[in-house]
């Protein structure tokens, strides 16, 4: 009895040894893999026959300030092809998102998903106008709302108002 369990321990111990897969050492394959977000659009927001249409941009990167310069760029250049603009006399200064809030005596203020855009330039801001900026800044999903302040030299800044692209299509 003692022979036969004898035998079948060290058959069960080749067995297993033997199992066909040779051993290796640890072997490094190439990257992990990584989920890739794409990046934003390279589009801004223009006018054809009244209504916006998305256009290609000549950006420099995917950044909303990028795009927002592109925007009003283009209202200083003649358009072709029926396209238009509203912002004709606007400048861009800058954008300031709410994103990550910074901390104050300790206190982190609150996280909100707000862009605000800083214009500058005489006359009226149309609402069509204001849709070019609010669409093409909200491309970026990050944003929920635009705020467009103007800010004009010896003048107090001016809020133009709080909007989505949503609500002014």
């Amino acid at each position: 009895m003692k022979i036969l369990r004898a035998l079948t321990i060290v058959t069960l111990l080749a067995g297993t040894a033997a199992c066909g897969i040779s051993p290796t050492d640890v072997q490094d394959r190439g990257n992990a893999p990584t989920a890739k977000i794409p990046p934003p659009s390279k589009t801004i927001y223009l006018i054809r026959d009244g209504k916006l249409t998305l256009e290609p941009a000549d950006v420099e990167d995917d950044t909303v300030d990028s795009l927002l310069g592109a925007l009003f760029d283009a209202s200083r250049k003649p358009l072709l092809d029926g396209r238009d603009t509203a912002l004709r006399g606007f400048t861009y200064l800058r954008t300031k998102n709410s994103i990550n809030p910074p901390q104050r005596d300790e206190i982190q203020l609150p996280r909100t998903s707000t862009l605000t855009v800083y214009i500058s330039g005489e006359g009226t801001l149309t609402r069509i106008g204001i849709a070019q900026i609010v669409c093409t800044a909200q491309q970026d999903a990050a944003f929920e709302q635009v705020k467009i302040v103007r800010q004009n030299p010896h003048r107090p800044p001016k809020l133009e108002g709080r909007f989505t692209c949503g609500a002014l299509k």
